[in-house]
């Protein structure tokens, strides 16, 4: 029997459980040493502060990594939508298929996107976190004025916006550049080529820094013990079973809400897709889950040229567990730097990932990258992003599961609008079992 490597996701889990324990050991040491009777009532900032500037070397290792994160943010999200928007049918109309299509993946993207911001802003997950202190400040956010916006989204040097990971004057420029490629036809093959290879190698790249994760997570679950106490992790707790609720809110009433409208029979295909569903769980990836799927929607009734059109497309532009993520994460992590952004500020962030998480959605830890892109436009501490990916391994597994499940409704869905879902077909499949 061969060892098998245990995957990035163990050592993070590992790195996190000694994280706990050496900072959980670091907060009693140094408890020890204070007498906060005598420094009442500023005791427990006083604690704080001398916390943080003891433990000040394991929030290093944090830091070097989110600096390594944020150096891929801009080419990466540059990359991968003009190549995501060029698919779409930059170079030649997709015809009704793919129109339909598309026109689905719009819907789920917007409905994932605002559950997530429905589900983050009604039970306030990340107050629970409250690390603000942890980080040495606490952040006020600007007044939102919006002659100031709208000068902003168009970018003034496109150079400037990337070297500043400046993500939304990024998404116009990208917008007005794919047009422009599209225009002039088969010359602008050349430049999707070249970015789809830029695209590769950030993503490649990615999977590098990705390695660095576990040490980060270490550092930044021992500052934040070590200043806070274990009281902390009961944050993490309301925002992994908020997170989790949110997704099969989704699976459970909003997919079958489709399914009905479409005359879909979603509880037989949910039947179906269990096994790949489970796949996708255990392995914290959706690909891993593909040849299943294909077969199930396959027993279903699906016709191969809507499978074989429709579910990989999903893996990049519809998948709904990570996009709902996005907007769960950023907001989140605002409430826990006490930051309190407005609704047109979060209708803002609605709109520049329903843009952004088209052709990212399918590569693996990108919505991280997404995410810490966000946290600069809106000027949140990206310091909280590596708090994020201590449970980030856990909260994948919830939505790899999602994904397949809403992959498979688009399939369906599409098959149905197509008229080309062969209900009797499987009917007649199901008698002859």
């Amino acid at each position: 029997m061969k060892f098998k490597v245990p995957g990035l996701s163990f050592w993070i889990f590992v790195c996190m459980v000694v994280g706990v324990i050496v900072g959980y050991f670091a907060h009693t040491e140094l408890y020890s040493q204070v007498d906060l009777h005598s420094i009442a009532p500023k005791s427990q900032k006083y604690f704080k502060d001398l916390a943080g500037k003891e433990l000040s070397e394991f929030k290093l290792l944090s830091d070097i990594f989110l600096s390594l994160v944020k150096v891929i943010v801009a080419p990466l999200v540059f990359s991968l939508l003009l190549v995501g928007l060029s698919k779409t049918g930059g170079f030649g109309a997709m015809g009704r298929l793919g129109g339909k299509t598309l026109l689905y993946f719009t819907g789920a993207t917007l409905i994932a996107l605002v559950m997530g911001l429905v589900i983050v802003n009604l039970f306030e997950p990340g107050k629970a976190l409250n690390v603000a202190e942890a980080a040495g400040k606490i952040v006020e956010p600007k007044p939102f004025n919006l002659n100031d916006f709208v000068l902003h989204v168009f970018p003034k040097n496109i150079i400037k916006s990337l070297s500043e990971n400046d993500i939304l004057p990024i998404i116009v420029f990208v917008l007005f550049f794919a047009g422009a490629v599209a225009a002039i036809g088969e010359r602008g093959k050349i430049i999707v080529e070249f970015f789809d290879a830029v695209a590769h190698a950030m993503l490649k790249m990615t999977g590098y820094i990705m390695y660095f994760a576990p040490l980060a997570v270490f550092g930044a679950v021992v500052l934040v013990i070590g200043v806070h106490g274990l009281g902390v992790l009961g944050g993490y707790i309301k925002l992994i079973v908020c997170f989790f609720g949110g997704l099969a809110a989704f699976v459970f009433l909003v997919l079958p809400l489709i399914c009905t409208i479409f005359r879909v029979k979603y509880w037989k295909l949910l039947s179906l897709i269990r096994e790949p569903m489970l796949i996708a769980f255990g392995t914290a990836s959706s690909e891993a889950a593909m040849p299943k799927t294909i077969n199930a929607l396959e027993r279903f009734g699906c016709q191969d040229r809507i499978i074989g059109f429709v579910l990989p497309l999903g893996y990049s532009f519809n998948l709904d567990g990570s996009i709902m993520y996005m907007t769960f994460a950023t907001v989140s992590l605002a409430q826990a730097y006490g930051i309190d952004l407005s609704l047109g500020q979060q209708l803002t962030m609605l709109l520049m990932l329903l843009v952004t998480s088209k052709g990212m959605a399918g590569v693996p830890r990108a919505s991280l990258v997404v995410i810490a892109g966000m946290l600069a436009a809106f000027e949140i501490p990206t310091e909280g992003l590596s708090l994020l990916i201590a449970v980030d391994w856990l909260l994948d597994m919830g939505r790899s599961a999602t994904n397949v499940a809403g992959n498979a409704v688009a399939t369906a869905v599409v098959s149905r609008w197509e008229k080309a879902l062969e209900d009797k077909g499987l009917e007649h499949k199901e008698s002859t079992n």
